[in-house]
């Protein structure tokens, strides 16, 4: 039989490992395998699957040489068949029709800051599920715990992201972006010619989630009027269950049974100033975040506010949980016309480039 793609195989499984939300040193392992693969001759590998000596190598585990030797053999690894097995998500017709309107991602993270896996990885992923485009959006510098990134790192990232879209298929584009810190006075957390020339910048609240109705829509609405923000993220903060196992970032370290109630803001005030500034509101498809909550979401309709979908994936596999976004969505009555992310790129990035002039 011919050999199948070992490592395509497991970095497969670590895919599908990440989207049904398996423990982390399961997804770990798979990836820990194919980098470690990666770096050896094909045929030394394939020597090695023949002695049974994979498991000699750092990185390598009975269960990843197990499912490399199957690869080799021509066999589908019988872990990579029962993960495929158990996979469908049964989706209603909105549910699934607004999916499919979906051309990109507007929110994402890589190992730049919080995120586990290369910005080169994350794109190629988005890539395999059909997308146009995504959107790199890692945390700015006072996000300390999720290693935001200064200006100076922001500019290598710039540069390194033009180097990743030279490579990149033809038909698909890696997007600019930061998921920027709303701060206490509503300014946000990046300088302002850095701002300017990203591509998406999605602003959020991480901190001071406790204070009061009116210090936040404050805060919130002059982040809203501010012309280089375009997304306002997750905006209650709020975490209805605990942070999902291969899941890295801020509160993520011994906390994973943790929730934590939305903040108090002005919904209607919010909302009326997003539909007014022409700024999205981000429904959030994180298992743990859910937000805003639909009753909020169905407030942001009858503003008559754009949308996007997004998936704060902080690995690989969760760039496939846009469908719980849109799930929400489609029960809230969220028309796919105004979600931003089902626009072609040139259009989404005109449409960004209007809130800075």
């Amino acid at each position: 039989m011919t050999a199948r793609d070992a490592l395509a195989d497991l970095r497969r499984i670590a895919f599908l490992l990440e989207r049904a939300n398996e423990a982390t040193y399961r997804v770990r392992a798979f990836r820990s395998a194919a980098k470690t693969l990666a770096a050896l001759p094909a045929d030394e590998v394939a020597a090695r699957a023949q002695a049974g000596t994979l498991t000699e190598l750092t990185g390598v585990g009975d269960v990843t040489a197990r499912c490399v030797t199957e690869s080799l053999a021509g066999e589908e690894p019988v872990y990579l068949r029962r993960l495929t097995a158990t996979e469908g998500v049964d989706l209603d017709e909105a549910t699934a029709a607004l999916r499919n309107a979906l051309r990109g991602d507007c929110h994402t993270h890589s190992d730049w800051s919080d995120g586990g896996s290369p910005i080169e990885e994350m794109a190629l992923t988005a890539v395999d599920l059909g997308h146009e485009y995504l959107v790199l959006t890692d945390h700015s510098p006072r996000l300390k715990v999720a290693n935001g990134l200064t200006p100076a790192r922001l500019r290598r990232q710039l540069e390194h992201v033009a180097a990743i879209n030279a490579a990149l298929p033809e038909g698909f584009r890696l997007l600019t972006g930061i998921e920027v810190d709303i701060l206490a006075d509503g300014s946000l957390d990046q300088e302002d010619d850095l701002l300017a020339q990203l591509d998406v910048v999605v602003g959020s609240v991480h901190s001071g989630l406790s204070d009061d109705k009116a210090k936040m829509t404050r805060r919130m609405l002059a982040a809203i009027a501010n012309p280089h923000l375009d997304i306002l993220g997750h905006c209650t903060g709020r975490m209805v269950a605990g942070r999902p196992p291969g899941v890295t970032g801020p509160g993520d370290r011994g906390h994973r049974a943790r929730t934590r109630p939305p903040s108090d803001f002005d919904a209607d005030a919010v909302f009326a100033a997003c539909a007014e500034y022409g700024k999205a509101v981000e429904i959030n498809s994180r298992p743990e975040r859910q937000d805003p909550p639909k009753r909020l979401i169905r407030v942001a309709v009858e503003a008559g506010c754009e949308f996007a979908i997004d998936t704060d994936a902080h690995a690989p596999g969760q760039l496939d949980w846009q469908r719980f976004g849109c799930e929400r969505a489609a029960r809230c009555g969220v028309p796919a016309e105004r979600v931003v992310n089902t626009w072609a790129a040139d259009e989404l990035l005109a449409w960004t480039a209007g809130h800075d002039a």
